[in-house]
């Protein structure tokens, strides 16, 4: 089967720090390699890939501020659709945009929804709905307009985040410094509860950061790390005693919950979006309703099973279960949009 993996152009893939599409658009192609498929990765030219690499761009726009995001994700996607019909699936991670080009295309496109940025994209989900096939990362993540034809979860690589049976002391924040991630509330319930709190990720909100999170920072109680890399965030999440991922908005997945429990570290997070899904309340971490809740939380981590975190995300968000899933949605999609005469089988 020859597949094209569509990434976005923001970052590298895999991103260096921060970038979730290009991270789970990196795992789908580097596990769709191992499985033996022919995969040519459309990414940034500096992207590192075991398949084929194509790109127009060298680096993405987020790191390189001469380049107009517009005007390359334009080339990006055009130099894939140009030669679509050299694939048998296409498989898109790079949003609404690449849908536009499906009618002129006979390539099936599978798109991965990574969740709706706003409700003002939906119509182009919509005029697409029949003739394209939809991928939703969670069940909670899924419009009541769109057809779907899978639900899939995001997958990690077990080998980059190792168990740790002996974690630190303190709580930890990993995520985008924005209101929606709920910096401020982390803040706040490792206060409650007097431990440290490490904070680590992209400061998204300059604004929010200098009002709600920068006066706390004090290098001892409250520490902010920076957006850090692989090896960081491994040790990091490794080393917590628990995630804090009190979110104020209805998030698709959570990389950085899946990633945590992988490691063994449980989870305390507000009960909203996909969390239901990703976490097993009173087992790998808890499902709380507010700050109050979370603190009180915090007072029963030591009763979870990290092993048992382990195990869960093992049989539930490695690279491996996700890149089976994704296989079965390739063959489910080619048996229904062109049965026969499949190249490279």
């Amino acid at each position: 089967m020859k597949i094209a993996i569509l990434s976005p152009i923001a970052w590298r893939t895999p991103p260096r720090k921060y970038g979730p599409w290009e991270q789970v658009a990196s795992n789908v192609a580097e596990g769709l390699v191992q499985a033996g498929m022919d995969v040519t990765l459309f990414a940034t030219g500096d992207s590192v890939t075991k398949g084929t690499l194509a790109s127009v761009c060298g680096t993405g726009y987020a790191e390189d501020p001469s380049l107009d995001a517009k005007v390359w994700e334009c080339l990006h996607i055009s130099h894939l659709m140009e030669q679509a019909h050299r694939f048998d699936i296409i498989h898109n991670h790079f949003d609404f945009l690449p849908l536009t080009y499906s009618g002129l295309i006979r390539t099936p496109m599978v798109t991965t929804i990574h969740g709706f940025s706003s409700p003002a994209i939906l119509p182009v989900y919509k005029k697409y709905n029949n003739s394209n096939y939809y991928v939703s990362i969670s069940n909670a993540d899924r419009s009541p307009e769109l057809h779907y034809t899978a639900t899939v979860y995001n997958g990690i690589h077990t080998g980059d985040f190792p168990f740790n049976a002996s974690p630190d002391d303190y709580l930890l924040f990993f995520g985008r410094i924005h209101p929606d991630k709920g910096t401020r509330e982390a803040i706040r319930i490792a206060r409650q509860v007097k431990r440290r709190l490490i904070i680590s990720g992209l400061i998204q909100d300059e604004a929010y950061f200098d009002e709600h999170v920068r006066p706390f920072v004090d290098g001892e109680r409250v520490i902010y790390t920076g957006n850090s890399g692989p090896r960081e965030r491994e040790r990091l999440l490794g080393h917590a005693y628990a995630l804090l991922h009190p979110i104020s908005f209805d998030e698709p997945f959570g990389l950085s919950v899946a990633e945590a429990m992988m490691c063994g570290t449980p989870v305390i997070a507000f009960n909203r979006g996909s969390m239901p899904e990703l976490i097993q309340d009173g087992k790998t971490g808890f499902l709380t309703a507010g700050v109050d809740e979370s603190a009180e939380a915090v007072k029963h981590v030591s009763a979870i099973d990290r092993r048992y975190c382990r195990l869960w995300a093992e049989n539930r968000f490695s690279d491996k279960e996700m890149v089976r899933n994704y296989i079965d949605t390739y063959e489910k999609v080619l048996q229904s949009h062109s049965p026969a005469g499949i190249s490279g089988w």
